[in-house]
Order: structure tokens, then sequence, then C-alpha cells
């Protein structure tokens, strides 16, 4: 490695991070000599890296051809939220057991900052907080093991999410199954969490349902 090179597990989540970005495009070849070039450091690295986000269905190896960014369709991305939807159901619960006073407030002020999204328009905004208050409950429940599956899961599915939260009226559609999580959560009561989270991916997966008839008709 040439000084100054990053480390392995910092190039690893550059590289993750580039792709859930959509700085790379979904079936585009990653070249090593470019990634050594782009985060500074070695071929290894490079190969190392891209063997780690194989593992997590991020990238992957076509013989003769090297590695490029794997496509999740549409109808992975249901599968996969329903697998989702089981352990986001078991995290709203654990969450609800384990909630602090503090948590509840800022889980709270979090729903409070996407009702100003909705109400103003901003669906990035919308986005970014929908995301931020489901790591939050991950956090909150503190099973590592959930938390490391559910991170796999949703950077897979990612690039769907995104266009999901730019589909109009979505936003106002999901505000209230949120606010319904938090209030459960918040209110210490697992079985509600759970049943509110379970409420929230059916309609995720219907609406991804209804973008994979549309992208077929």
């Amino acid at each position: 490695m040439t000084e100054g090179a990053e480390p392995k597990d910092a190039v690893v989540e550059a590289l993750r991070t580039a792709i859930i970005r959509g700085e790379y495009a979904p079936r585009q070849r990653l070249v090593e000599i470019e990634l050594c070039e782009r985060f500074n450091t070695s071929r290894f690295i490079a190969r190392t890296a891209l063997q780690e986000l194989q593992a997590d269905g991020l990238v992957e190896f076509q013989r003769n051809r090297g590695a490029r960014v794997r496509e999740i369709s549409l109808a992975e991305a249901v599968e996969i939220t329903q697998v989702r939807r089981l352990l986001e159901g078991f995290e709203a619960a654990e969450a609800a057991r384990r909630v602090t006073y503090e948590q509840t407030k800022e889980l709270r002020a979090i729903t409070k900052e996407m009702r100003t999204a909705v109400s103003t328009g901003d669906p990035m905004r919308y986005s970014d907080l929908n995301a931020k208050l489901h790591e939050m409950i991950r956090d909150i429940a503190a099973n590592e093991t959930c938390s490391r599956l559910l991170r796999q899961l949703r950077d897979q599915t990612i690039r769907h999410s995104f266009s999901l939260s730019l589909v109009p009226g979505r936003a106002k559609v999901s505000l209230p199954q949120h606010e319904a999580i938090v209030a459960a959560v918040t209110s210490k009561d697992p079985e509600a969490a759970e049943q509110a989270m379970h409420r929230h991916l059916d309609s995720v997966l219907e609406a991804f349902q209804a973008l994979a008839a549309g992208s077929l008709s």
C-alpha cells in the first residue's frame, strides 16, 4: 500500500456509500485500477472490498469480466421487503421495551420534522428523515444481528426506496404510519409497535408491487 493510503474498512464503506448514492449505476463495471485511484488504495484492498460488498449483495462478479454493481429488480425488492417486515416488526417491539425518555423525545422530534417536510412539499428531506427514524428504532432495539441483516437489506433496496419516496402523495400516506409506530414505541407497547411496523411495511410492499406492475404495462 502506498503512503497515506486508506485502510480496508474505510475503502469498503466509501465504495458502499458511492454505490448506494448512485455514483455507480446498476450493472456498471467496477474496475480495480480505477477504484485504486479514486480511493487511494492498493489492488489487494480494492479486490477485498469488492468481495465484501459481493457478500452484502451490492456487487457481483462475472466470469472473465470482473466485478459490477448488482442490479436489484423490483421483484427482488418486494421479496426483500417481505423479510424486512418480519425483522423490523421484531425491532419495533424490542424498541418499545427499551426506549428511554430522551429517546422518546428524539423520536417525536423526528416525526414533527417529517410533518413539516410533508407540509412544505420536500420529499428529499422526508426521505432522509424516514431513514433516520428507522435507523433510530434499530439502535434502540439494540440487536446487533438484526441490525446487521437489516442494513444489508436496506442497502440493496435503497434505489427503489428512493424512487418510491418521490411518488406524488407517497409521503402523505406513510407519515401517519410512521406516527403510529412512534406512538406505540414511546407508549412502551411492544405488540402495538410490531403491528404498526407491519402495517407500514405492508403499505411499502403494495407500493413496490404497484411500481412493478406499472413497469410491465
